[in-house]
Formats: C-alpha cells, sequence, structure tokens
C-alpha cells in the first residue's frame, strides 16, 4: 500500500475501456471504511456514467475535457440530510444547521475521497481530483438535485490510464513536518522549502508562458488571484446559506 502511495501521479487521460461495476462497488466499499466523525458517516456519493450527466457537469468544471472522457464521475458531498433525517424519525432534534456541522461533514467526505482514491489506484485505475467543485456548487446542486443540507465537496474523475505523467513535485518532508509545536518559517527557510519547486525546468517554463517573474507570481496573479478567491468564497457561503448550514 505505501508502494502505491509513493507512486500516486494524477490521470487526466483515459482508455474508452468501460470500470467493471463489481469493482467499482468494491472500491466504493473499502472507501466507506474511512474514518468518520462519530460514526455518522455525513456524506453521499454521487456517482455519474451518462455520456450527457457528464457533459452538463463539465459546464461545472470548466469544461476540463477529462470530465466527459472519464468513465465514472463521483462527486463527494457533505451530506447531514440523512442524518438529520434519522434523528427527527427517531425523536431526536437535529442541531447541525451551522458552520461547524458542515466543516464535519466535509472532512468525512474528503476522508472517503481519499479512501476511494487509494482504493482505486490500487487497482490500477486512475484519478483526478477536481478542485473546481466548490467553485459552482450551486450549478451542481441543480444538476444533482441535492436536497437543503448536502453540499459538493470535490470530484474524482476514475478509468483506466490513457497517459504515464511525470509525478507532481512535492516539498520535502522536513518543510512540512513540525516536532512538538509549530515552527515558524525564516526567509532562509522559505528559500530553501521552495528552491527545488522554483528550479524545476517544468516549473521555470511556467513562469515564462505566463509571462511572471516568479512561480510565486504565477499563483498569486493568473491561477488562484484573490479577485477569484473573493468571488468564490462569497459564492460559496450563498449556497451554505442556501443548503441549511449558516442558520446559527
Amino acid at each position: 500500500m505505501i508502494d502505491h502511495l509513493l507512486t500516486h501521479r494524477t490521470i487526466r487521460k483515459y482508455t474508452v475501456d468501460p470500470v467493471d461495476d463489481a469493482l467499482l462497488q468494491k472500491i466504493l466499499y473499502a472507501g466507506c471504511r474511512a474514518a468518520t466523525t462519530g460514526n455518522m458517516q455525513l456524506y453521499s456519493i454521487i456517482v455519474t456514467r451518462d455520456e450527457e450527466a457528464k457533459k452538463r457537469l463539465a459546464t461545472c468544471h470548466f469544461n476540463q475535457p477529462m470530465v466527459v472522457n472519464a468513465p465514472l464521475v463521483l462527486t463527494f458531498c457533505a451530506d447531514f440530510n440523512r442524518f438529520s433525517k434519522w434523528c427527527k424519525l427517531r425523536d431526536a432534534e437535529p442541531g447541525y444547521d451551522n458552520f461547524l456541522s458542515f466543516v464535519t461533514a466535509a472532512i468525512d467526505a474528503l476522508l472517503v475521497a481519499q479512501n476511494v482514491t487509494i482504493a482505486a489506484e490500487s487497482s490500477g485505475l486512475g484519478c483526478c481530483y477536481l478542485g473546481t467543485t466548490t467553485y459552482l456548487a450551486q450549478k451542481i446542486i441543480d444538476i444533482l438535485k441535492l436536497p437543503v443540507g448536502v453540499v459538493p465537496i470535490t470530484t474524482l474523475t476514475i478509468g483506466w490510464p490513457d497517459e504515464m505523467p511525470d509525478q507532481p513535485d512535492r516539498l520535502p518532508l522536513e518543510a512540512v513536518i513540525h516536532e512538538e509545536f509549530y515552527h515558524d518559517y525564516s526567509d532562509n527557510d522559505i528559500i530553501g522549502t521552495y528552491r527545488e519547486k522554483e528550479e524545476r525546468s517544468d516549473s521555470r517554463k511556467f513562469t515564462e508562458e505566463n509571462n511572471k517573474k516568479t512561480l510565486a507570481q504565477v499563483f498569486t496573479d493568473i491561477r488562484y488571484k484573490k479577485v477569484d478567491n473573493i468571488l468564490f468564497s462569497n459564492m460559496l457561503l450563498e449556497v451554505l446559506k442556501g443548503q441549511g448550514f449558516m442558520n446559527q
């Protein structure tokens, strides 16, 4: 299992071969053994196979081609709808219409998503996380008919790999591990931490293609701009209000 984790890479191109339903069920079963807050399993997984449905979902992910080309698209949702309904049926008053409950359910959804990823990759499949899920969450809610109490958190495309890209780089372990307490970074620490990332040929090319002086500017000025962060933050807050997570 550790070997599978160490060889993880993002797969965006897939063969036309379908994923056997028995294998999918095995992967989903393994995924749902993930840790969960209070054993409540505050998530739901929407499996999309239909071509037209995938095309509609693709518009929520900036029309990235793997959404349509992958045989499977899985949308992982924070879900307090099911648990709250159970509480009411059993004469218990749920108190989950608040931000903390959303965070709790979102964590549950991400834990199961990662379990599904590991199970899929260990079966020879390839996966790609779509970080765009929360950007146009309301549109996904409408397409997937998600009721109040349910919010999409992340999406996985899954299929048989038709590429073998290089592994993405990662910061050195000492950059993210803190012994006993948080050790804040000096300027020299930061420079050393990001030196290898900045000096990679693909990073240099990325910086040049975007006409920036530094790789950091690509992130702040192109990929994850403040204006976009504020826009999508406000949109997500409206989604949380509409889905019943900001009532208190």
